[in-house]
């Protein structure tokens, strides 16, 4: 059988103001038609830029060498002509990040007929009727109502905005896939629709699929076969199901550790990270006494376009006491955010109250100012959550200038130092373009330190990470409650990380708790039918299941 895609001996280097820079070299890589092959590795390994030089969209500073046969053509020695055809007709690209990929101010449909009508069949421009038939129906095979063709992007939730990339990636018919991160920032549930997805077009169009991502697991459950990138070389290439349970490489096995598997005893409290962890104080016990931070049948709603008004948070009594990382765990849209602003005192409550060590939260004034010092939030994205024209100096000295506390340079050395920053004075005048992304999210947590709250609400403090920097964010988080008794609540999807680090979880759905307990209780013994729906739909499996399989 031919190959549908063949790369060989390809090399990517970048034109920079330093001189030369070598991305990729020496990747050889192979996929037959009907295949599917996941490339594994973090950020800056190479495995995009292997993915976008499939199609030569690397930008005009790459220099590529070796081949790259598409169907035995090199793609390299296409004609411009020749590969806008190519492009969408024969090869597609479902890019990362859906919210930013489509245009915010047309239709869902305009954008998916867009390919279709700059790439007819045979030549041959369709008529208007042909191509909403087209949509309609490329909405169904991504399980999408055709009715959501007149939607725009901000009225499809995450994983929806997903489908349209997919059905805009499918609209000419094409023969190969290319899925950059396809998962990313999905909750769990939607991230295992959108691989059965991919999974089902692969087996029913026998299309070739290359998928991307920095998750092993989710690669495994897609994917015959696996190729671990790390600076800028293949390391390690195999069945799935065997790098998966006994990868060769170095890198290949920090990458299946840092996503444990829920049940795993050897993860528990031992994110993967190079720096360990101290040990758990001795006199440490099983919160209780007064909460720290508490919600009492709160309830917050919200109006729609049509006047109707929906429930966000319905009736959620939450505790968090000193010395203890609560997770609240539930998918996008169960109501998790809206609380959490809700216990900051940024969004009202309809009723209910939420009190702060057993006394009611102010709502407004000096008292809800003294409040926001001790409870302080991390945001999910430190790329947004920094201003890019503020030295990290500048954005730790927010906080302390805004409370008017003494000694602001001595302040935001230990805050640095605490985050984990060192020596701090070395960070003191970088900008954030300047620093890696787990750099950035340790500024933002410096940010959140230097006013010695004694709660943080961490948003999804780890979702837009690499696999390596996600155990290192998260064991700081278990270091700061171990040698400061912080207290944390943190919002996320990711059940792996409520297993790495959290005493007790909360499981949210449809604005309500519907389950809470220790870990131990919620993720091996789950209750709720929707607490099993999340762990049935880890890409991974839960241990419990695993040992089941063998």
């Amino acid at each position: 059988m031919n190959p549908l895609l063949e790369l060989k001996n390809l090399g990517v280097s970048y034109r920079t103001g330093g001189g030369e820079v070598t991305a990729v070299r020496g990747v050889g890589l192979r996929l037959d038609p009907g295949g599917t092959l996941g490339v594994a590795g973090e950020s800056g390994s190479g495995k995009s830029t292997v993915a976008m030089s499939v199609l030569r969209l690397l930008p005009r500073s790459a220099k590529v060498t070796g081949e790259i046969l598409l169907d035995g053509e090199d793609v390299t020695a296409m004609r411009w002509g020749r590969l806008r055809a190519v492009r969408w007709a024969e090869a597609s690209v479902v890019f990362q990040g859906a919210m930013h990929a489509l245009n915010p101010v047309r239709r869902i449909g305009e954008q998916i007929a867009e390919p279709i009508r700059l790439h007819p069949p045979e030549g041959k421009a369709p008529t208007d009727a042909e191509v909403d038939a087209r949509v309609a129906e490329l909405l169904r095979q991504v399980d999408l109502p055709p009715s959501r063709a007149g939607a725009y992007p901000h009225e499809l939730s995450g994983g929806q905005k997903q489908r349209v990339m997919i059905a805009m990636a499918l609209a000419c018919s094409p023969r190969l896939i290319i899925a950059d991160e396809p998962t990313t920032a999905l909750d769990v549930i939607v991230q295992a629709q959108v691989l059965a997805l991919l999974g089902k077009l692969v087996h029913e169009q026998d299309i070739g699929l290359i998928m991307i991502s920095h998750d092993l697991s989710v690669l495994a459950a897609t994917c015959e076969r696996i190729a671990v990138m790390y600076d800028g070389e293949i390391v390690e290439e195999g069945p799935s199901a065997e790098l998966m349970n006994a990868p060769r490489h170095e890198h290949s096995r920090a990458l299946a550790a840092a996503f444990p598997t829920v049940g795993d005893p050897v993860s528990r409290f031992a994110p993967a990270t190079s720096t360990p962890l101290p040990p758990e104080p001795e006199n440490r016990g099983v919160p209780g006494g007064t909460p720290l931070l508490a919600a009492k049948d709160l309830r917050v709603g919200f109006r729609d376009r049509t006047g109707k008004r929906i429930q966000a948070v319905a009736g959620v009594d939450l505790a968090v006491h000193r010395d203890e990382i609560v997770a609240l765990v539930g998918q996008s849209g169960s109501g998790k955010t809206t609380l959490a602003r809700t216990l900051l005192g940024l969004q009202k409550p309809d009723s209910g109250e939420v009190t702060y060590d057993g006394d009611p939260v102010p709502s407004g004034g000096a008292g809800l100012r003294a409040y926001r010092r001790q409870v302080q939030l991390v945001l999910q994205d430190p790329a947004s959550a920094l201003n890019p024209a503020h030295t990290v100096y500048e954005a730790v000295a927010e906080g302390p200038r805004i409370h008017g506390l003494a000694d602001e340079r001595a302040t935001v050395l230990k805050a640095l130092e605490a985050a984990e920053l060192r020596p701090p004075e070395k960070f003191l005048g970088r900008l954030p373009h300047e620093l890696s992304g787990g750099q950035r999210q340790r500024v933002v947590i410096a940010g959140a330190l230097a006013l010695e709250p004694s709660v943080l609400v961490a948003d999804e403090p780890v979702a837009s990470l690499d696999a390596s920097v996600r155990g290192e964010i998260l064991a700081l988080l278990l270091r700061l409650r171990r040698q400061l008794g912080l207290a944390a609540l943190v919002i996320t999807h990711d059940l792996g990380l409520a297993w790495n680090i959290a005493d007790r979880v909360a499981v949210m759905y449809r604005g309500e708790l519907v389950e809470t307990g220790t870990v131990e209780q919620v993720l091996l013994d789950p209750h709720h039918d929707y607490t099993k729906s999340l762990l049935a739909a880890l890409p991974g499996g839960t241990a419990a299941r695993t040992a089941a399989d063998r």
